[in-house]
């Protein structure tokens, strides 16, 4: 699969520097795996849309529509007036729809990367296009992913405001996220068969065994929309009396 962004990065991975030796290696076990931030990553083979074709509606060959708008804005009496449509406010990002099926048969699709924080791209390209020595290069920047941003901040309020309409319509949303997202996220109680659920996880990770990284299925998590919010919150409120010994805490600073 080819990027169409320039410079365009798709996965990090940890990597770590000998005190000793200054050798660089990926960091050991589960930290060093490749982690996803670019959604095109999942378009690698069409092996995304296979599965969840297959999974959701009966066909490993849906037509993929993009971008469908799902909210529109309300228009003003002037705009109306004018013969102004409102603006589309919100967009499903991938709708899978089984060819040659009326009335249609669809499902809607979320592909979920996760945000990264730090420095930009730019300074390690150039010393990669300065580089002579062989072997592996130190990081220029510092670079994390973010998946608070990512998950309650960003897929949470998409997943609030598309599940309750595609439910009351019998709709299932498929979220697609690699294993180390949905690893950061609180555990997801689930639902055990697709027709009790309103999301589908579908969980991808990475099999380095050969010549390059290629997409391989992990599992697919049903859950309802209830459940996912509950792990994307990833947290646990506090009692009232702890609550309030953090705003003694603030008022004494002030």
């Amino acid at each position: 699969m080819v990027c169409g962004k320039p410079g365009g990065v798709c996965t990090l991975r940890l990597y770590v520097k000998s005190g000793i030796t200054g050798e660089v290696s990926r960091a050991a076990g589960s930290e060093g795996r490749l982690r996803t931030v670019c959604p095109k990553r999942f378009d690698e083979d069409g092996l995304l849309h296979r599965w969840v074709g297959q999974t959701l509606l009966g066909c490993d060959s849906p037509v993929v529509v993009r971008e469908v708008g799902f909210l529109t804005g309300v228009a003003s009496d002037d705009d109306a007036a004018a013969g102004e449509r409102a603006d589309e406010v919100s967009r499903i990002d991938e709708v899978l729809v089984v060819p040659g099926e009326e009335p249609l048969k669809w499902c809607a699709l979320e592909v979920q990367a996760v945000y990264f924080q730090g420095s930009a791209m730019a300074p390690d390209f150039r010393a990669l296009a300065q580089r002579s020595r062989e072997g592996l290069p130190f990081p220029v920047g510092i670079r994390r992913p973010d998946y608070r941003s990512s998950g309650p901040k960003r897929l949470m309020p998409q997943l609030q405001i598309k599940v309750p309409s595609l439910r009351r319509w019998g709709k299932k949303m498929a979220v697609a996220v690699d294993v180390d997202f949905i690893a950061a996220l609180a555990p997801m109680r689930g639902v055990e068969d697709v027709s009790n659920c309103d999301i589908a996880w579908f969980v991808l990770a990475y099999d380095e065994s050969g010549d390059s990284p290629r997409l391989v299925p992990d599992r697919v998590h049903l859950t309802t929309l209830e459940q996912a919010v509950e792990g994307l919150t990833a947290g646990v409120p506090l009692s009232l009396e702890a609550f309030e010994e953090r705003i003694r805490a603030k008022l004494a600073r002030l």
